[in-house]
């Protein structure tokens, strides 16, 4: 099947329908997205749409462990190198996995409302999706809106659970909350997806600028990148230079009514909006004293649960359900976010020979 979820697009496939050899795997998934011409950005001859929020793949099948419903493995086919990356998560696809599982039968569906567990196999955690379903069928139609995607549709809500570090190891892997790499401060923070945040202005932007003309700026692409190669063993994530993460995220003053601004790279090109985990390491840097975030932010912190993250398409809000220790510690117990899926397709896909 073919979904949206969130302001993302991909490929859903059983596991019990895919080799369980990993490399024939990942080449079947390349040719689904690029035909003939693995390796070719375009994907003109695959399933692909030629970016990378739209040559993505889920991969799901029933989870053995006691905490959860659902396996889920993320794979981000990259573009124009024949080879797909395990190595983060996708909190946009996640928002589809359940509606997947009920269509393929893979659980029952309740009449009203429901809610599976999904065992994020890239990064570890759990994450409690709800999805309407009257009548025991998934709803996609309704008034929920996200930007950076057109149109409204019914609301999914995802609440993240015990995902701190769950890529690097620890909330703040360098075991610092600020430190200065190439002369910029930055922080470093894995609330579900390992981000680099930095003061926009310290780049000689606004942080206000399109994604667009943004990509354009290759001297500021290479500032950003030769930080996040001196960073990435830092944060525990040894040699960065051909992996996907960490992110790059760019924070400024929100120009509406949000909490804060971003321009997030992921890791070479700008985002058009702002990944769903992306998003939720950055809420938990504003409610965390002696962040970058953390300056921008003019609420106070322990009244601050709902974190509007303002991007290039719009603003995405932030549940945060948090407490500190005993010692001062800023603890995530919850992170929530709202998303929309819809199923775009429903078939086979043609592998073309792969010798």
């Amino acid at each position: 099947m073919q979904f949206r979820g969130g302001s993302s697009k991909g490929l859903f496939f059983e596991a019990r329908h895919l080799p369980q050899d990993k490399q024939l795997r990942d080449r079947i998934l390349i040719a689904a997205m690029e035909g003939v011409g693995m390796g070719d950005p375009r994907q003109i001859d695959g399933l692909g749409g030629a970016t990378s929020l739209t040559s993505k793949v889920a991969i799901i099948s029933p989870s053995d462990l006691a905490e959860a419903d659902l396996d889920y493995l993320f794979l981000q086919v990259e573009l124009g190198k024949g080879k797909v990356s395990t190595a983060q998560n996708c909190g946009n696809i996640l928002a589809a996995v359940v509606p997947f599982a009920i269509e393929a039968g893979i659980i029952p569906a309740n009449d009203g409302l429901t809610s599976a567990r999904v065992n994020m196999l890239n990064t570890g955690g759990i994450c409690e999706i709800i999805v309407q379903t009257p009548g025991r069928r998934v709803n996609y139609a309704g008034n929920a809106r996200v930007d950076g995607v057109p149109g409204t549709a019914a609301p999914i809500i995802c609440n993240y659970l015990d995902i701190e570090g769950s890529t690097c190891g620890a909330l703040f892997p360098t075991g610092n909350k600020l430190d200065i790499i190439n002369g910029a401060e930055i922080t470093c923070i894995d609330n579900g997806m390992p981000v680099v945040l930095m003061d926009a202005m310290y780049f000689g932007i606004t942080g206000f600028e399109s994604h667009t003309d943004l990509d354009k700026n290759i001297r500021l692409k290479e500032r950003l990148e030769a930080i996040r190669v001196k960073v990435g063993p830092l944060m525990n994530l040894g040699d960065v230079y051909s992996k996907t993460i960490p992110k790059m995220c760019l924070l400024s003053e929100p120009h509406e009514s949000g909490v804060i601004n971003t321009r997030m790279f992921i890791p070479h090109v700008c985002h058009e909006a702002i990944g769903v985990l992306a998003a939720v390491s950055v809420a938990t840097a504003c409610i965390v004293e002696g962040t970058v975030a953390n300056r921008f932010v003019k609420s106070d912190i322990a009244d601050l649960h709902e974190i509007s993250i303002e991007h290039p398409s719009g603003e995405m809000t932030v549940t945060l359900d948090h407490e500190k220790d005993n010692e001062g510690n800023v603890v995530i117990k919850r992170s929530g976010v709202m998303r929309t899926a819809r199923l775009l397709s429903k078939g086979e896909v043609f592998i073309p020979r792969l010798d």
